[in-house]
């Protein structure tokens, strides 16, 4: 019952856009945006508060929600971690451990409608805005990203390019925000029709058009040093993302790997990471 529940909303979803748009196009377009963005996990769990609760460092009023960061002191650089979609700081657990024992100075925050930050939707142009500001505020070196975190690092660099990052790392980050788009139509089925207004609308709130945002089209301009991380069976992000950014960037070397999957946490990935930091 719960299987045959979950294809059957979304589709209801789908026809209810199709329907509602005929007589409202762009508020049915804000509501189908809204239930796009709507983060419904994410927030810290039991087993991550004494980790996450050690080390926090201020939780501040930014772009209209509360966010929390994260210090974990060190005497070398400042790397700034950037997690992604439905996730927190704690996914970082094993890369802050490897980054610690490198004494690396590390900050990270837990993006809008996530971890302790408040909010309930998420989207790169909203992640972009927090990001910017702790990027301003704490002077990183580096940057790692982790799939969406990675996306939203890149269209940070393009938007605002800081002279303080020298490298940036992605992990598994998409590249194409129409692929994600035309994966959100895949299973509500809404129409062409319909996925035309959405593109109107998130055109006029944001001043682009869904082909538009494009991370290796924002690679064009990006001049740091990068190392991209992706594995070819990832069945979240495709791993033809990181090659098209990778195409695209001139600085930058993509490490592909087979049976990693999305997360990427092992203590090889991490290694790595230290090595391109360090040289």
């Amino acid at each position: 019952m719960k299987k045959l529940i979950a294809k059957i909303v979304p589709l209801a979803y789908g026809k209810y856009f199709d329907l509602s748009s005929l007589i409202a196009p762009k508020k049915t377009a804000h509501k189908a945006f809204n239930v796009f963005c709507t983060i419904r996990k994410g927030k810290v769990l039991p087993k991550q508060k004494e980790f996450l609760d050690a080390a926090k460092l201020e939780r501040e009023l930014v772009a209209k929600h509360e966010i929390q960061s994260y210090h974990w002191p060190g005497d070398k650089e400042t790397v700034l971690l950037v997690h992604g979609w439905e996730s927190n700081t704690f996914r970082w657990r094993n890369l802050i451990k490897t980054l610690r024992e490198a004494n690396f100075n590390i900050i990270a925050f837990d993006a809008p409608s996530h971890g302790y930050s408040t909010g309930k939707l998420l989207y790169a142009p909203l992640y972009e805005e927090v990001l910017s500001h702790m990027v301003k505020k704490h002077n990183p070196k580096y940057l790692v990203g982790h799939s969406l975190g990675g996306m939203t690092m890149m269209y940070n660099e393009y938007k605002n390019p800081n002279p303080t990052v020298t490298k940036m790392v992605t992990i598994g980050s998409p590249s194409e925000f129409h692929e994600i788009m035309d994966q959100y139509q895949a299973v509500l089925k809404f129409s062409n029709r319909f996925m035309g207004h959405i593109d109107n609308y998130i055109q006029n709130r944001f001043g682009f058009k869904i082909h538009e945002f494009s991370t290796s089209e924002f690679a064009k301009k990006n001049t740091k040093k990068g190392l991209l991380f992706h594995d070819k069976w990832d069945a979240i992000a495709p791993y033809h993302a990181s090659q098209k950014v990778n195409a695209t960037w001139s600085d930058s070397k993509l490490i592909s790997t087979e049976g990693l999957g999305h997360s990427m946490h092992q203590e090889q990935v991490n290694q790595q990471i230290i090595s391109f930091l360090e040289t």
